[in-house]
């Protein structure tokens, strides 16, 4: 509010002018507490989280938001390492699995938290061409390419900067011409976001010099019950798909698109997990050793839409993914073992973690048909999903 005092006219009226002169000293006193009320400042903390076997420097970024949920993410890989959910009591816990150090981090594990690229997924043999030219990347599952070869996105050094005026987080990262065996200087940059909604976006960017493919996403592993001992299967999980991708033995795609009427796949009415992951005469659920599979999303080519769901009873815990990607790759954890550490003591045992993998199509390279992921000099490729949390 602005004041306009006309002193000659209280002059004449020498005490009203002291009263209201006092009144006016007081509010504008008070004005710098309440605009630094309104605006609260973004503060997003940094420190040091380690060196990796190589030397480099690696730094933990926290984002908070009003409600006190946190996301910590490291610059190797791009991971996030913690993100604090509210439960029906109103406490937050880390919903998600990951490593008490840098050292775990580096060492083998499958994915924890990481940005994946350049190619999410499997590419059969490790082979594709473009007009003509083939390329190879490293086999590291079998005998297929899985996220982009030995080395992708996941064990990468990102640069970080937080995006001013914003609770967002702007990671950058250019993969040489070849490297891995992609075509093209690929610059790609990943913004995570907080919002005071407790919704976590992702934002993908890329350009490329030299026509390639690109498939990022995000492999974090959700337990919504913030006990990491416990399994996820009494987790209740719905999935916006009439369809999904049956897969070979060595999980790569059929070339078919199946509907899921009838089988363990149909997850269009929220049901447990557990129910029929052990389903004994289904080939593709043998196949995966239980859900490791990629989802037809219903809403495509219409922005952002509903993907999937997750809600955990005892908890509370409901977490929502909205994307603009065709595909959901969920996996259930079926390969944990009991050999990682835990967060806090303990391992990580079979099914203790799920992940809703949002992309295209697994080995869209190799099978016609499927939405494309070339991109060509001149264009930019953009992804985005959400990942909302609250309780219920």
């Amino acid at each position: 509010m602005k004041f306009q005092i006309n002193r000659s006219w209280f002059a004449v009226a020498g005490l009203a002018l002291v009263l209201l002169q006092c009144r006016n000293h007081k509010e504008v006193e008070n004005k710098p507490a309440e605009a630094s009320a309104q605006k609260k400042e973004v503060v997003i903390e940094k420190s040091n989280y380690g060196t990796t076997p190589e030397g480099k420097t690696i730094e933990i970024y926290t984002l908070n938001n009003t409600k006190g949920m946190e996301v910590q993410v490291i610059t190797y890989g791009g991971r996030i390492t913690k993100l604090t959910a509210p439960d029906l009591q109103d406490n937050y816990e880390d919903v998600v699995l990951g490593f008490d150090s840098l050292a775990s981090y580096t060492g083998e594990n499958p994915f924890f938290g990481a940005i994946i690229g350049r190619y999410g997924n499997r590419i059969a043999n490790g082979k594709f061409s473009l007009d003509g030219e083939n390329y190879s990347i490293p086999l590291n599952n079998g005998e297929n390419a899985l996220h982009g070869g030995d080395k992708g996105f996941d064990k990468v050094v990102w640069n970080a900067t937080p995006v001013e005026g914003k609770n967002a987080l702007k990671l950058t990262y250019t993969s040489k011409n070849m490297e891995m065996g992609f075509p093209g200087n690929l610059k790609t940059t990943v913004t995570y976001t907080l919002n005071d909604d407790n919704s976590l976006d992702v934002k993908y960017e890329a350009t490329t010099d030299k026509k390639t493919i690109i498939n990022l996403t995000q492999h974090s592993y959700f337990n919504l019950s913030g006990d990491f001992s416990k399994s996820v299967l009494d987790h209740l999980v719905e999935i916006n798909a009439d369809k999904f991708i049956p897969v070979t033995e060595s999980l790569i795609p059929t070339g078919e698109i199946k509907s899921v009427e009838g089988t363990p796949f149909d997850f269009r009415k929220a049901h447990a997990i557990g129910e029929n992951i052990e389903a004994a005469n289904n080939e593709q659920i043998k196949r995966g050793n239980g859900y490791d599979h990629c989802w037809v999303l219903n809403e495509q080519g219409s922005g952002i839409g509903f993907a999937a769901s997750a809600y955990d009873k005892e908890s509370g815990r409901y977490l929502e993914v909205f994307t603009d990607e065709p595909g959901m790759q969920f996996y259930t954890g079926n390969f944990l073992d009991g050999s990682l550490p835990a967060k806090g003591g303990g391992t990580y045992e079979k099914r203790t973690g799920f992940c809703f993998e949002t992309q295209h199509y697994p080995d869209t390279p190799n099978q016609e048909g499927f939405p494309s992921v070339v991109l060509e000099p001149g264009e930019e490729y953009t992804s985005n999903t959400s990942f909302k949390f609250s309780v219920k």
